[in-house]
């Protein structure tokens, strides 16, 4: 199993090329590039020039030998405002591009959760229905899958985290399933599961290797979203992997778990990417002692 990470924090402090040298140097596999910047219209991906700088970046992985397999659109997808959402979705198909460039099969795109979800749900399938179902033709154009992810939200009552769009293993099956097409997947984040109070280990079995695709993973206290490395708050990494081992998952261990570089002086930044990156190794490798075909 081949390790992974995203590129959002260290993407802030860094060129594109110095970032793929320091993942490279670190000993990941694969590289999950983060478009965040661009919901705000900001970074390389929204300035004249950056279909040439996707090329640029390509070549600099490839020559280092580690691949861009996957991204991370920016979000949230929508607003609930006509004029606003149009911007959006140009962002996100222009992200689609530039990872179909940089050599992504899989992107992640949030569902759409401004209405809400829980009062909604009805609504709610039919945006996301109508939402996925227009980036179809974008991931024709540029042969890329569109993953969708468990999603998290506050009570706008309590306050209290609760499941929303695809955060239950039930309505997240059954979304996959209705769009019926190879190109819409789905990416299941751990922390988000827990959140929600559903064990991450059964989500994944629940998904199966058909609809899981992709993989958000990081550690959370089970009341915040950390996006933290493993091993630092409360998720039961054994059972983790022995899920994803035993229900014959076949995607990158791919850490969203860029919080943990953060909290660290950026003297010691390097470092702090180097332990993740052997925190990704032993977790691929329990994956990999708990297959039932090996």
């Amino acid at each position: 199993m081949k390790t992974c990470t995203q590129t959002d924090v260290l993407g802030q402090a860094y060129a594109p090329e110095e970032v793929i040298d320091i993942l490279a140097d670190a000993g990941y596999d694969a590289i999950d590039w983060s478009f965040f910047e661009m919901i705000n219209g900001q970074g390389i991906w929204c300035e004249n020039g950056w279909k040439e700088r996707a090329h640029e970046v390509r070549a600099k992985a490839d020559s280092r030998g580690i691949p861009i397999v996957q991204a991370h659109a920016p979000f949230p997808s929508g607003y609930d405002d006509p004029e606003r959402d149009t911007v959006v979705f140009d962002r996100i198909v222009r992200s689609m591009e530039v990872a179909s460039i940089l050599g992504v099969k899989n992107i992640i795109v949030h569902p759409i959760t401004c209405m809400g979800y829980r009062t909604n749900r009805k609504t709610a399938w039919e945006v996301n229905k109508d939402f996925y179902s227009q980036l179809l033709p974008y991931c024709e154009k540029f042969d890329i899958c569109v993953c969708t992810e468990n999603m998290w939200g506050r009570s706008p009552v309590t306050k209290n985290i609760e499941s929303y769009f695809c955060g239950e293993p039930d309505d997240f099956c059954e979304f996959v399933d209705l769009m019926d097409s190879p190109r819409i997947k789905g990416c299941l984040d751990l922390g988000h599961s827990a959140l929600v109070g559903i064990d991450p280990a059964y989500f994944i079995r629940a998904l199966g290797p058909e609809r899981l695709h992709a993989l958000h993973v990081h550690d959370v206290d089970c009341f915040s979203d950390l996006h933290t490395m493993p091993f630092t708050q409360k998720l039961d990494w054994g059972s983790i992997c022995q899920a994803l081992g035993e229900s014959g998952y076949k995607g990158y261990l791919t850490l969203e778990a860029d919080n943990f570089i953060k909290k660290m002086p950026r003297e010691l930044w390097h470092d702090a990417v180097k332990l993740m990156a052997s925190t990704a190794r032993y977790l691929a490798n329990l994956v990999e002692a708990n297959r039932l075909d090996k």
